[in-house]
């Protein structure tokens, strides 16, 4: 039987909570250019599932990856690691 990868985990900011019971987040990674070698920020966005609604615009999350939930939803938010100021 084959072993089922632990789910991913991504930490970021979200962006947007207008949509009902889901957020925006961006995610941040740095990598190095490959011809320059300068480290540069690469931003990615992520759809994610909050059930009750608790997100607002500014609040670090993390989120776990999960089955589709829509055509661009396969990820839910875990917790609320720090409110938005």
């Amino acid at each position: 039987m084959a072993r089922r990868s632990a789910p991913q985990e991504k930490i970021g900011l979200v962006v947007s909570d207008k949509m009902d019971k889901t957020v925006v987040v961006a995610v941040e990674r740095k990598t190095q250019h490959p011809l320059y070698k300068r480290v540069i920020t690469r931003t990615s966005k992520f759809k994610a599932h909050d059930e009750k609604n608790e997100c607002r615009e500014g609040d670090k999350v993390r989120i776990v990856e999960t089955r589709p939930l829509s055509k661009t939803k396969n990820w839910v938010v875990e917790e609320i690691v720090q409110k938005a100021e």
